[in-house]
Formats: structure tokens, sequence, C-alpha cells
């Protein structure tokens, strides 16, 4: 008899467990999230904005936009709907009282932060969407300078839509880009400080064609350089040239376009493209004093010239070598200046290459990292390979 119970027990047991998708949701169900905005608002509240799918945009399941097909680039394929509250959980709760369907992050692209909401503090957003179950690591940050409601309520000339559109140029990586997880780790480094890439939306190009009377001047959102903080506060900004300085010192610099004059003509150019780039951090102290010695080396290939230098002689090559080091160097210099120097604080990791060295040391100046890394001293070296002229040894042979 006790065998019998004990059978049936496990049976239904059993069935509990392949009892189906209880919990599932179907599509129809769901409103599914491609972009997600928190503002601070002027009464101190936060302001959850997120861009949705319109599902009816979608109708006929194509993207042709011809009869019973999908979106066009001109429809309005999303719908932006915003909620304020004491709190981003009392923003979302509020919101999904006006939406008939289940919020699904998922799918989420990008998350951007205002100026406002990032001066605040941010600590308390990270916490809420790392708490998410559906909320991904992969997701974009970004700050903006601009309510981050309006980034979202634009549109794209390109793609679908401007949440796509932002990953797209965060994928393509010609400027300095983070993903969720690893802003969070920053976030709680001791070591370092977190930055995020600066977006905005900028008067781009011209659009015209048919149904339309006059050429219309779009806003696009473009990536414009990085926003510093200090902790979870934002504390400036780095412009693009500043940025390019900021990824060699962080040593993400691949596909990295350099721009040189030329060793020989007067007031020519010389375009190079960083294939290969890397650059070591050695961390010094002695005496109480710290100091950091930076070895970068790069390989680049020669992508434009507008003179006629004859790249088939080595004095050329270490000519143009030499000079896009010193370009490189002062780049780093002048992001080293206004990072270290105006903000004070250390937005580049070199906490985290002094605590792997000194560990006995970090564990008293890790709590005052930022005033000990101010008055460090930096030296750097700086070292370029010419590793491609292209099919040409000389321009002028194009003339013959």
């Amino acid at each position: 008899m006790k065998k019998k119970l004990f059978l049936v027990l496990i049976f239904l047991l059993i069935t509990v467990n392949i009892s189906g998708c209880w919990s599932r949701k179907e599509l129809n169900e769901i409103a599914i999230i491609l972009g997600t905005g928190v503002d601070y608002t002027k009464d101190n509240k936060i302001q959850l904005t997120y861009q949705l799918v319109r599902p009816a945009a979608f109708g006929g399941g194509g993207m042709g936009g011809g009869p019973g097909g999908g979106a066009t680039m001109n429809q309005n394929i999303t719908w932006v709907v915003s909620a304020t509250g004491d709190t981003v959980f009392d923003a979302q709760r509020r919101l999904s009282q006006q939406i008939s369907r289940h919020l699904y992050l998922g799918h989420n692209v990008v998350l951007i932060l205002s100026e406002k909401l990032c001066r605040h503090g941010v600590l308390d957003v990270i916490n809420f969407f790392h708490r998410q179950p559906l909320s991904r690591g992969t997701v974009w940050v970004m700050a903006t300078p601009q309510e981050a409601k309006k980034v979202l309520e634009s549109h794209s000339e390109l793609q679908m839509t401007s949440a796509q559109a932002v990953g797209f140029l965060a994928r393509l990586r010609t400027g300095y880009v983070l993903r969720f997880r690893d802003f969070s780790q920053d976030l709680a480094s001791k070591g370092t400080n977190p930055v995020l890439t600066r977006v905005e939306l900028k008067r781009l190009g011209v659009t015209q064609g048919p149904g339309l009377e006059k050429a219309h001047h779009h806003q696009e959102v473009v990536l414009t350089g990085t926003a510093i903080f200090k902790g979870d506060k934002l504390i400036g900004w780095l412009n693009c040239p500043e940025t390019q300085g900021l990824r060699w010192l962080k040593g993400k610099v691949d596909r990295m376009g350099i721009i040189v004059p030329s060793p020989i003509y007067s007031g020519k150019k010389i375009s190079l493209e960083v294939m290969k780039g890397k650059t070591k951090v050695e961390p010094i102290y002695q005496k109480g004093k710290i100091k950091f010695y930076l070895s970068t080396e790069a390989e680049v290939d020669l992508i434009e010239e507008q003179g006629e230098e004859d790249f088939t002689r080595p004095e050329i090559i270490k000519t143009l070598e030499s000079t896009a080091a010193i370009e490189i160097k002062q780049r780093v210099k002048t992001t080293l200046d206004k990072v270290q120097g105006e903000y004070k604080v250390d937005s580049f990791g070199f906490g985290e290459a002094f605590h792997r060295k000194y560990k006995r040391e970090w564990s008293k100046l890790k709590n005052r990292w930022d005033e000990e890394f101010a008055t460090a001293q930096v030296y750097l070296m700086v070292k370029v390979k010419l590793r491609d002229t292209g099919m040409q040894g000389r321009r002028a042979s194009l003339k013959r």
C-alpha cells in the first residue's frame, strides 16, 4: 500500500512539473519595448518613456509597404508613451494602466538617460532595471543633454525606428559605447568611474521626394561624445575628439580614424585608420607617490593622401609613423588634462590596474582614489606601425 501511495505521489509531482507553459503570454498579449528613456522632472519626479512597436504597422508581415504589406519608412510604426511617478516602478505602474498589453523588455535596444537625471544620480534607475527579469545586460546605455523622451519620439530616415538606429550606431563603434552590464560594473567599482555615450538630436540632411511640398530638414539621433561621471552622478562631457583620447586610454581603438599633416607637403593631409591598437598601463607606487607609465601601440592603414608621398621609401614611412604617434599623444594629453585635471576623476580604469599590482596599498587608497589619481603623474609612449599603404606606392602613378 505504501509503495502504491509513493508511486501516486511521484506521478502527481511529475504531472505538476510538466503542466506546460502555465505563465506564457501570447504575442498578441505583449507590448514590445524597443527603446527606454528616463527623465527627471522639474518637480523631482521620474518620467519613464517607452518606444513600443505598433503591431498594426506590420499587419501584412512584410516590409515592402505595398497593398496589404507591412511598414514603410514613412509610416508611424512605433508608439511612444510616457508616465511620471515617484520612482521608476511607480511610473511603470502608471504606464501599465494606459497600455492594454503586458510590457515586454526582452527586445529593448537602448536605455537613454537625460542630463538632469544623470546629474541627480542614476543608481536608483540602474537598480530598477537590474531587478527586471527580462531586462538584458546587452542593452546600450546612453546619456543625452536633451530630454530622453524627445530622443525616443524622433524617427530614423534609414532604420525602421530611432531605437534601432541608435543600436546600429553603437555597433559601428565610431564612438565610445557601453552596454548595461559594463556600466553597472563600473558603477560598483572603486577603481574607475563610469562613462556613457552622449547622444543628441541633430538636424541632419534633407529629405525630398513625391508627396513632399518642400525639402524636409530632419532631426536624427547622432553620437556627439561622452558623459563623464563621478560615482553615479554626471559631472561633465567630452566632445568627439576628446572621446578619441578616452578610447586610447581605455584601449578601445579599433577602426578609429586619424588625420595627420603630410610630412612633406605643407597644407596637405593624410588619413589613416587604426586596424589594431592597445594600451598597457603600468602603475608605480614609491614613497607615497603614484605614477603611471602608458605604452600605446597601433597598427594603421593608409586610407587617403592629398600629396604625392612615395611610400616605397622607408624614411617617409618612419616620418609618417612619428607624425601619427605625435597626433595620438596630443589627443590623449588633451583628454587627460580635462578628465584628470579639470574633473579630477579616474574614468580610465587606472585604479583597477593599481589594485591588481598593489593589493595591500589599494585597501588604504580605494576610498579616496579619485583624489590620489588627480595628483598622479602619467607618462605616455606611443608607437605606430604603418601596416598597409594600398596598391599604389605613389599617388602620382595614378596620373600615368
